[in-house]
């Protein structure tokens, strides 16, 4: 199983998810989200010995400047959240990213939309509809959701729904609220991460405890 923890703060959670072998590291920057990243930490990013993990930036709409400014040189990977096109997901791609792009599901049909960027992106996210508040997706939906290394499931997991999520077939999970402190949006609870990755070891050893 592989793992993406996103809405990091740069400067308080980044060494721990490194030690800790986290496949992904996600980085927000959408002015309305609790998790908005300061631009100003971003250099702070080039000091890490990323490892065996990968830095995500999640945007949504992000335009030529921005990328160039401050993504290039910082991240491998760029998340689209917005309504890029195909064509404007290929032509960030050549800017030299991996691409991750998210589909937002508030209906059944929804889901099909991945097909448009199966080829262009490199990940296919599958989240709720909303980057502002933590929502799982419906379960009457999640049977109608493939599977693969190719695809991600997002929307209020944590440590407490991960091994049925396993059993349903998804390997490749991402978390933020789930993951956070009591009433803090933005606040990463150390404790509830390190649980939350031995129980990821216990899945890929297939032993379930």
């Amino acid at each position: 199983m592989k793992i993406k923890i996103c809405g990091l703060n740069i400067t308080r959670d980044v060494q721990l998810c490194i030690d800790l072998k986290v496949n992904f590291l996600g980085f927000v920057f959408y002015k309305k989200s609790p998790r908005n990243v300061n631009i100003k930490d971003i250099n702070i990013l080039s000091t890490y010995n990323k490892k065996d993990s990968s830095f995500v930036a999640v945007t949504v709409n992000p335009t030529d400047n921005f990328i160039k400014e401050n993504l290039l040189g910082n991240f491998e990977y760029i998340q689209l959240h917005g309504s890029e096109s195909n064509d404007r997901v290929l032509e960030i791609k050549k800017m030299g990213f991996k691409i991750i792009k998210a589909i937002k599901i508030k209906e059944e049909k929804d889901i099909k939309a991945y097909k448009d960027f199966e080829e262009a992106a490199d990940l296919i996210l599958f989240d709720s509809n909303s980057m502002e508040k933590s929502e799982s997706i419906s379960k009457e939906f999640i049977s109608s959701i493939p599977r693969g290394d190719k695809f991600v499931l997002a929307g209020a997991i944590n440590s407490e729904n991960i091994i049925n999520y396993s059993k349903l077939g998804f390997d490749f999970l991402d978390l933020s609220s789930g993951l956070e402190k009591e009433n803090l949006k933005g606040y990463k609870d150390h404790s509830k991460i390190k649980d939350f990755i031995r129980k990821v070891s216990e899945i890929n050893e297939n032993t379930f405890v």
